[in-house]
């Protein structure tokens, strides 16, 4: 029994070697995480505007009335990456997107077994460069 777990870890150590990477971040932050993702070289991602609802109760005051949001307005970013750059990545990320409040955002990450780059047919972890 002992034996198939080395193996079945073997065999997950063999395929997994890129992580994506998605962060949900304040829009008001998406141009420092950009700037800190560069300099990280992370140089590619995509990015979506979204709307969510958290723990953040973020209201407006206009002309002296207060309206309440139930809907947050934030920045979903999904980047891909080599194993050997996931922590530099999460670490540009919260750097630059953490201000200490409610409402800084999530990072989540998960395995992707392989990657193709579509113009050659060229697969792995290579294709990322």
């Amino acid at each position: 029994m002992l034996f198939l777990f080395f193996i079945f870890i073997e065999t997950i150590n063999n395929y997994i070697i890129m992580k994506k990477i998605e962060a949900i971040i304040r829009k008001s932050k998406y141009k420092a995480v950009k700037e800190t993702l560069h300099n990280a070289g992370v140089n590619f991602f995509s990015y979506w505007d979204v709307t969510g609802i958290g723990n953040e109760k973020e209201g407006h005051v206009y002309r002296g009335i207060s309206y309440s949001t139930n809907d947050i307005q934030r920045r979903y970013l999904s980047i891909v990456v080599n194993d050997d750059f996931e922590e530099a990545t999460i670490k540009a990320i919260i750097s630059a997107a953490g201000t200490g409040e409610v409402g800084d955002g999530k990072i989540f990450v998960s395995n992707i077994e392989e990657c193709y780059r579509i113009r050659t047919g060229e697969k792995g972890k290579n294709t990322l460069n």
